[in-house]
């Protein structure tokens, strides 16, 4: 697989790889208890619980690449484009662009 030039270039790849509707559900809901896990561990003063965000967000997402997509997730490949493609996916669902 080619290098994207840019992340307005891989984000069409991105959500390419997020066809299924189940998937694009884990994500979603993977991406809302990282901002519920943040939120509540600053709030409270309680920090070790940001150890979980990265658990429940990349918990979800994989299990909807391996479950429903049957694909690899673009984590692997290209990590940083793979994050920013996350929040703009939830961004995009939260405005109705991207449908879940």
């Amino acid at each position: 697989m080619s290098a994207f030039a840019s992340f307005r270039d891989f984000y069409p790849y991105y959500l390419n790889e997020h066809r299924d509707r189940r998937c694009r559900r884990l994500h979603f809901i993977g991406s809302s208890l990282v901002l519920l896990i943040v939120l509540f561990a600053l709030g409270s003063g309680r920090l070790a619980w940001l150890w979980l965000a990265p658990v429940a967000g990349y918990g979800f997402a994989w299990i909807g690449h391996f479950a429903f997509e049957k694909n690899r997730p673009a984590t692997f490949r290209h990590p940083l484009y793979s994050l920013m493609g996350d929040w703009v996916m939830y961004w995009d669902v939260l405005r109705g662009k991207v449908k879940i």
